[in-house]
């Protein structure tokens, strides 16, 4: 008996000593953590962002949590984010490689893909494709206008109607991505493009859920038969219809005369030696989900808190609406360059994107080398958590934080301005690939039906509910709205 004590007792100092080692010198502050467990019980794993907020007040902007085993350090507020991702964006630009989301993604694409010659080559080539099919041009004004009168349809059909615009506004950002990927659109009842936006929403939310944390921390249960298993077999659904679209590219395309970005990536992956480029078709099936699933959600989610805002905002709708009479008079079509007239609503844009606060965590980097932030000493290979939610309601950077007012862009003239703590797409090079086709499709879609529309809130829907369901990007409850064509076009 008095052995086992002592065996007991020596086991407990090991593990002590084993936790006061995982800090190394100079490391950022955090809880104490457990063996195996580290601080997952610090958490709650539904929805960690109200804990990583409780921990920053007690240990500051830049603090250290262990995951399991790993070694994580979460960047809060805008002086450490933008000394992290952009000032030191070499030294925080890695993605580590051993987490759910790169099992599930074959560590293939660009958005997890580590930091090195392949994603830097994958990441250029997106941008100049995107930008050599108008991105910022009017052939992309082009092809948003063309999905916006899809949804105008659909509006029509349901004036005075309660209808939920949660489908309506995903398959429309799902079909303009996929005219500049693909060169095809999809009715929003058609069977295929409702299981690619089925498939992909259940991924999104098992890459930041509860088993996707487990999945990461304890190694062993990655073989057992789990609910993270669901993630699997939806993304191999999505790979089989990327691989078919590419079979039917490869059989119709021209060499040479480019239709859209897989016809792209094909005419370059025949020009390179296959022997020593990073280029494949294996690589072309998860590049493209990647940058659909970029193009689509933030999107769809940012769209839907705008509407539930305006609706329960009559006040600003109107004074929105006015603003765009004014710029529109006599032009029948909005175009993108037109929001430099307008400081007002590109004010309550910005303002629904900081309260959309659509992917508060980013995406997880690690750091490629040893390196230091804010005076403490971080270590090659540390997951680094970027938490961008404590930019968008950080206290001395917005005039309301709290609160829903386009005030926080609008300066003392009335003029449109951008607070530095403004990165709902992150920052750096890691910034998302999507934020430019983002931009242009919220304003030109919100414009557009703004200036046709009167969006109400339903009279038997009952208060607002402006909780977001989190995820690794987050969107409102569901929610009913109302629409009246306006008497002044």
């Amino acid at each position: 008996m008095f052995a086992t004590i002592i065996l007991l007792s020596l086991c407990v100092c090991f593990i002590i000593l084993q936790l006061k080692s995982r800090r190394p010198k100079n490391f950022p502050p955090g809880p104490p953590a457990l063996p195996l467990l580290g601080n997952l019980l610090n958490l709650n794993l539904e929805n960690p962002l109200k804990d990583l907020e409780r921990l920053r007040k007690s240990y500051g902007n830049v603090y250290s949590l262990f995951i399991g085993p790993n070694r994580t350090v979460v960047i809060n507020g805008v002086e450490a984010l933008k000394e992290a991702l952009v000032n030191k964006a070499h030294d925080f630009s890695g993605r580590p490689q051993d987490m759910f989301i790169n099992d599930v993604t074959h560590r293939k694409g660009v958005i997890v893909v580590d930091y090195g010659p392949r994603w830097k080559e994958h990441r250029r080539f997106a941008l100049m494709t995107l930008r050599n099919f108008g991105l910022g041009k009017n052939t992309m004004e082009d092809r948003i206008h063309g999905e916006i009168q899809h949804i105008i349809k659909t509006l029509e059909k349901n004036i005075g109607i309660k209808m939920s615009p949660q489908v309506m506004f995903h398959y429309a950002a799902t079909n303009i991505i996929c005219q500049v990927l693909f060169g095809t659109r999809y009715e929003y009842d058609d069977e295929l493009n409702k299981e690619i936006v089925r498939c992909l929403t259940q991924i999104n939310k098992a890459i930041n859920g509860p088993w996707a944390m487990l999945y990461d921390s304890l190694p062993f249960i990655r073989s057992l038969p789990l609910p993270f298993t669901k993630a699997f077999r939806n993304m191999e659904t999505v790979r089989t219809l990327a691989k078919k679209l590419i079979r039917e590219h490869k059989k119709s395309r021209v060499p040479g005369e480019p239709r859209d970005f897989l016809d792209c990536y094909l005419d370059e992956l025949e020009k390179r030696d296959s022997e020593k480029t990073t280029f494949s078709e294996e690589q072309l099936i998860m590049y493209a989900i990647d940058l659909q699933f970029a193009g689509t959600d933030t999107t769809s989610n940012t769209l839907l808190t705008g509407f539930l805002y305006l609706m329960t905002h009559p006040d600003i709708q109107e004074r929105c609406q006015q603003e765009i009479d004014q710029v529109m008079e006599g032009k029948d079509q909005i175009c993108f360059d037109d929001r430099h007239n307008m400081p007002f609503t590109q004010a309550v844009i910005h303002e629904v994107q900081r309260v959309a606060n659509t992917v508060p965590l980013s995406v997880v980097h690690c750091t490629t080398r040893d390196t230091d932030l804010m005076g403490y000493s971080i270590p090659k290979g540390t997951v680094i958590i970027p938490n961008l939610s404590s930019l968008l309601n950080e206290q001395g950077q917005w005039k309301f934080p709290n609160d829903f007012n386009p005030k926080n862009f609008l300066n003392n003239k009335g003029e449109f301005v951008k607070p530095e703590a403004f990165m709902p797409f992150s920052a750096g090079p890691r910034t998302c690939l999507g934020e430019g086709l983002a931009r242009m499709e919220l304003f030109l879609i919100m414009v557009t039906l703004l200036k046709k529309f009167k969006f109400i809130w339903p009279e038997d829907a009952g208060e607002p509910d402006y909780t977001l369901v989190y995820g690794a990007t987050q969107t409102p409850k569901p929610y009913y709205m109302k629409v009246q064509l306006r008497e002044i076009q």
